[in-house]
Parts: C-alpha cells; sequence; structure tokens
C-alpha cells in the first residue's frame, strides 16, 4: 500500500448563503482556521457570498493562502473577493469545476444547496471511476450531510453502488479529524459494476 502524498491544496465546496443554522458559519470558520494552521492552500469557488465568503476570510485573516475560481458572469456581476491571494475566470461552471480539481489534493464539502452536491457527487464519481484519487469529505456540522449518508447507503441496499464506494466519502464534524483522514485516505480498489449474481454485500 502506498503512501499518501501529503496535502499541499483542498478544493472546498460551500454554499453561497449562510443557511439558517449559525452553527454553519461557525464550522466554516473552524475548517478555515484549520486549513491556515496547517499551511494548506484553499481553493474555492471565489466568491465573497454567504459560507464562502465565511471561510475564506477566515483563511486569508490566518495568513492563509486563498485560490478563487470564479466564472465570468459571476466575475461581471461583482462577486469576485477582493482580498484573495490569487483568482482565475473561466468561461463557465464546467471550466471552474476542472481547475479546481486541478489545483486540489482532495476536497471537502460543507452545507450548501444544488452546486455544492454538483461539485461534491462529480469529485466523487471521478474517484470511483479512476480519473483521479482524490479523498472526499463533507464536514457534517448540524448533521447536515446524514440524508446524503442514508442515500448512499440506500443505493447500496438497491444494487446501484458497491459498499466500498458508498463508503469512500468521509463524513466528520470536527475539521481537524476530517482533513486527517483526507491525508490518510486510500482509494477503494474494487471496480463499479455489480453483476446481478453478486448481489449486494
Amino acid at each position: 500500500m502506498s503512501t499518501p502524498a501529503p496535502l499541499r491544496s483542498i478544493a472546498v465546496f460551500s454554499g453561497s448563503n449562510h443557511g439558517f443554522n449559525p452553527e454553519y458559519a461557525q464550522g466554516a470558520r473552524a475548517l478555515g482556521r484549520e486549513i491556515a494552521k496547517r499551511d494548506i492552500r484553499l481553493v474555492y469557488g471565489g466568491t465573497d457570498k454567504g459560507l464562502m465568503g465565511v471561510m475564506a476570510d477566515t483563511v486569508l485573516a490566518a495568513g492563509g493562502e486563498v485560490v478563487g475560481i470564479i466564472t465570468d458572469l459571476l466575475f461581471g456581476l461583482g462577486h469576485l473577493h477582493p482580498g484573495l491571494t490569487r483568482h482565475e475566470v473561466t468561461q463557465d461552471m464546467r471550466s471552474r469545476k476542472m481547475r479546481m480539481s486541478e489545483w486540489a489534493d482532495a476536497f471537502i464539502a460543507l452545507p450548501g444547496g444544488l452546486g455544492t452536491f454538483e461539485e461534491l457527487f462529480e469529485a466523487a464519481t471521478l474517484t470511483q471511476l479512476g480519473e483521479h484519487r482524490k479523498a472526499v469529505a463533507c464536514l457534517n456540522t448540524g448533521a447536515f450531510f446524514d440524508p446524503v449518508r442514508t442515500l448512499l447507503e440506500h443505493a447500496v441496499k438497491e444494487g446501484f453502488m458497491k459498499r466500498e464506494h458508498s463508503q469512500m466519502l468521509i463524513f466528520d464534524t470536527d475539521p481537524s479529524a476530517l482533513i486527517d483522514a483526507l491525508a490518510q485516505w486510500q482509494a477503494p480498489t474494487v471496480g463499479k459494476w455489480i453483476t446481478e449474481s453478486q448481489g449486494v454485500n
């Protein structure tokens, strides 16, 4: 078993709203402090809105490096965070996600909406398919991602996913433990496809 490479950059997906529970912003700040403490580069969507802005502000205030990847549309609307270490403007969401993935050694999702879910599952899918071998995690503040875990278990029971792939996503409420788990993670070695004769584990 190979030793995982050290984490230099983590891409974080999160909401451009704050959510109703104040714990969500507290979790974003805690993650931002931990990322800066470990001298890991934060890569994120580049805006100053919602949890995205909270997290970027926290990393920057702690002296950390923050790279924002923003679409041309959002840049034109004036949504770029003004204090970033570096930023890139991409043509659209597809190219934005590609650049974030290229920068990242691993991925973390904070609470968010459709965009966050889509980014989270795309990163996990690319790991499942072997297009990259990068760990994916959810900071489960306020049990926000419990329904995601339930959905993955349901997909296993219904024969659409192998258990090893349902367990690829790391869930934790503590940012330090979450990053430790990302650093130690190893990709599963099973194939994606399930035959009828295999049944469900």
